[in-house]
């Protein structure tokens, strides 16, 4: 089977916006067929996701108000990585911030792009366990609702879909096999959430 050349070559970038958040880049690429174009490229620093769960199997979330849905929406804790802040550094920090807890036990579960299609945006997710208060300031434009749900409700709010942010459910999705759930609900979790993505882009 013949493939097409897949080599793509960056050859400029030029910055045509600085926000609070993020940058956005105009990239010049040179395409496998030697034609040229450009793409709009979101610039944002890297950032985790945590899935804080304590003694009696209850998860930590907050509730917070996005602009992009317009709405409440219930996620996990999370943050933007602080330049030349180590990942696991910046999951203990949100953690503090948000839910008011620090965590004995930190677990890399995974890491992926959240849209490659458009950011360089880099997520890193975390198990947190042997959870124990220790409070930092949060921001100061955070306002947060945090809430402790019962792993077993969680799973099916994940099924209902009354969990909409997909970092939250990538997270709690990488997380099954550590919490001893059968192949076959992952399985299915993982066939919804493609769904989920392929009708609903980020």
């Amino acid at each position: 089977m013949r493939r097409a050349s897949m080599d793509f070559k960056i050859l400029n970038r030029e910055s045509v916006y600085q926000g609070r958040a993020f940058k956005v880049q105009k990239v010049f690429l040179e395409l496998p067929n030697q034609k040229q174009r450009y793409y709009d490229l979101v610039d944002h620093n890297d950032s985790v996701t945590i899935l804080p769960i304590d003694k009696n199997g209850d998860v930590y979330f907050v509730t917070q108000y996005r602009l992009g849905s317009e709405s409440q929406l219930l996620e996990l804790p999370a943050g933007v990585i602080e330049d030349n802040e180590p990942p696991h550094v910046c999951a203990l920090r949100e953690i503090q911030e948000e839910i008011g807890m620090a965590a004995e036990n930190l677990q890399l579960l995974g890491d992926f792009y959240l849209v490659p299609g458009y950011s360089n945006e880099h997520m890193y997710t975390y198990l947190a366990t042997g959870l124990y208060p220790s409070a930092l300031n949060p921001d100061a434009d955070e306002f947060l609702n945090i809430s402790r749900i019962p792993y077993a409700q969680v799973l099916e709010m994940m099924r209902s879909g009354k969990i909409q942010d997909a970092k939250s459910l990538a997270t709690l999705a990488l997380a099954l096999p550590i919490l001893g759930f059968s192949s076959f609900f992952i399985c299915a979790f993982f066939l919804k959430l493609l769904f989920f993505l392929r009708y609903f882009p980020l």
